[in-house]
């Protein structure tokens, strides 16, 4: 009781400070609306823009803090506009900084003549508004059309009989209140017709919600994949944040989806497949998961090592414990534009293959999204690998 008591006026401060903090945003990217384009517009009064302007900004938020209120029609609309909202919020942001850096460094230069400053405001705000709308546009479409990314390995180990593995894996495909079944039939369609020996997915199928899902309907279309050596996933840090970690574990396995947790399979007895548990999970359900090398006792270490990650954290372990390959997501490159500068500090490799001595990781960038239904920067992709082991 005292721990609750404790952490409930802890949650409370931080999130009334992340309240202050988005509301104070967006005023500033509604005031500067404001004042540059909507001002303008005959008619408009400003209680009107606000009101509006409000709506949609809160929308997200609302949704979120009132899904147990909401019918989940309204609540799923909501969301969804809240979550597209995000993204505009990012790009509006972005621009109307620099655009204010620009008007700073002219307030002591005094680079424009103030006649032709006075005649700027309107068509800066537009083309501001206009660059926005496309980027977001564009962001929407690319989201939708993820492609699939080949990569040609080799593994210095024999994996008994077996010459070469096709694995295919998909990782943060995050199903939910956003990310629909329609985009799940797409991938497992293409999944399909790439005929793999073996189906990863490596963290984040879900996400928050999962109730949010058609769940028949998924199910179904898990059912349909189709692999000689199966269908195996870990889990990643947002079936932990939702607190839906042994839900989905057991959604999936009725679905036809072995879940790895801190555990290895060997398959075939030509290769081991292993799984972790995502690092994020201790803080969700106070259980550390365990190291890499208490998973690994009893293992073949002269058969080929596969691992899934879903964060490309900490690589050392791996590489010291002799994986040959680790399979990771999480990153999302980014997803929005210049977000990659950041995931690159975070992340000794945030996309694409690594390789460390005879270690090798690939890590994807996700074949859904996370909050805005848009990517800018980056493409969601399947992954195609094909091994070829040592003869």
């Amino acid at each position: 009781m005292k721990l609750i008591q404790m952490v409930t006026p802890f949650y409370i401060l931080v999130g009334s400070v992340i309240f202050l903090i988005y509301g104070g945003l967006n005023y500033y990217i509604g005031l500067r609306g404001w004042q540059a384009l909507f001002n303008f517009v005959p008619f408009l009064s400003p209680r009107v823009f606000w009101l509006a302007f409000w709506l949609l900004s809160l929308s997200y938020l609302f949704s979120r803090f009132s899904q147990r209120f909401l019918p989940k029609v309204i609540y799923e609309g909501l969301t969804l506009v809240g979550a597209y909202w995000l993204a505009f919020m990012w790009y509006f942001l972005l621009a109307i900084a620099v655009l204010d850096l620009l008007r700073l460094i002219d307030h002591f230069f005094r680079l424009v003549p103030p006649e032709i400053k006075r005649s700027l405001n309107p068509a800066l705000g537009f083309f501001i508004f206009i660059l926005v709308v496309g980027i977001v546009s564009y962001g929407a479409w690319n989201a939708r059309h993820p492609r699939v990314n080949h990569y040609d390995l080799s593994i210095p180990k024999q994996a008994g009989q077996l010459k070469q593995l096709h694995i295919v894996m998909v990782s943060d495909i995050h199903l939910g209140t956003i990310v629909h079944n329609d985009h799940l039939t797409k991938m497992v369609n293409t999944v399909n017709k790439l005929k793999p020996d073996l189906v990863l997915f490596a963290g984040d199928v879900f996400d928050e919600n999962i109730e949010s899902s058609n769940k028949q309907q998924v199910s179904d279309n898990f059912r349909k994949l189709s692999a000689p050596y199966g269908v195996f996933a870990v889990l990643g840090n947002h079936e932990y944040i939702g607190g839906n970690a042994e839900e989905a574990i057991r959604y999936l396995g009725e679905a036809g989806v072995k879940v790895l947790r801190d555990s290895s399979q060997e398959i075939d007895g030509s290769f081991y497949l292993m799984g972790r548990d995502d690092r994020s999970g201790a803080r969700f359900n106070g259980v550390k998961r365990q190291d890499l090398e208490t998973i690994m006792q009893g293992v073949n270490h002269s058969l080929p090592i596969i691992l899934m990650d879903h964060q490309p954290s900490q690589l050392e372990e791996p590489a010291e414990q002799g994986v040959d390959l680790q399979l990771s997501g999480h990153t999302h490159v980014g997803q929005l534009f210049p977000i990659r500068f950041i995931t690159h500090r975070i992340f000794e490799d945030d996309w694409g293959l690594l390789r460390k001595g005879n270690f090798q990781l690939i890590v994807s960038s996700g074949y859904g999204t996370w909050g805005p239904p848009i990517r800018v920067g980056n493409t969601p992709e399947i992954v195609d690998i094909m091994i070829t082991f040592k003869q």
